[in-house]
C-alpha cells in the first residue's frame, strides 16, 4: 500500500497571523523610477529590503496613461501611505529616469509628511558607453 505524500506548505505547520505590520520603520529610502511609460515607487528600510511599492500600471492606469504626471503621483500617494502607517519620520529620496512622473511623484512624497533628508538624482548616465546603430539609409 502506497503512504500519503506529507504536504509541504499545510495550514497546519504555518505561523498564524501576518509579520508584516509588527515592524516599525523610522527611517527609510524611497525609490522613484520614472520612465516614460510608467513610474514605480519603492519604499526600501535603510538595510534596503522592500517595505511596500507601487507603480502607475498596479494603481490602475493603462496604456499611455501610465507614464502622465498624475499616475505617479497617485502611485507615490499609495507607496507611501502604508509605510506611514507603520511609523515612518524620516527618508531619503532617490530619483531615477527621465520621465513625466519625476516632479509629481516628488510632490507627492512631500504632501505625505514625512521629513526628507536629501533628495538624489541617481539616473545612469554613460561615459560614451555603446556604439550607436549605423546610419539608416531610406
Amino acid at each position: 500500500m502506497a503512504k500519503p505524500i506529507p504536504k509541504i506548505g499545510s495550514r497546519r505547520n504555518r505561523r498564524i497571523g501576518s509579520r508584516k505590520n509588527t515592524r516599525r520603520i523610522p527611517k527609510g529610502v524611497i525609490h522613484v523610477q520614472a520612465s516614460f511609460n510608467n513610474t514605480i515607487v519603492t519604499v526600501t528600510d535603510v538595510r534596503g529590503r522592500v517595505i511596500s511599492w507601487s507603480s502607475a500600471g498596479a494603481c490602475g492606469f493603462k496604456g499611455t496613461r501610465r507614464g502622465t504626471p498624475f499616475a505617479a503621483q497617485t502611485a507615490a500617494g499609495n507607496a507611501i501611505r502604508t509605510v506611514v502607517d507603520q511609523g515612518m519620520q524620516r527618508a531619503e529620496v532617490m530619483i531615477k529616469g527621465p520621465g513625466l512622473g519625476r516632479d509629481a511623484a516628488l510632490r507627492a512624497i512631500r504632501r505625505s509628511g514625512i521629513l526628507l533628508s536629501f533628495i538624489r538624482d541617481v539616473t545612469p548616465m554613460p561615459h560614451n558607453g555603446c556604439r550607436p546603430p549605423k546610419k539608416r539609409r531610406v
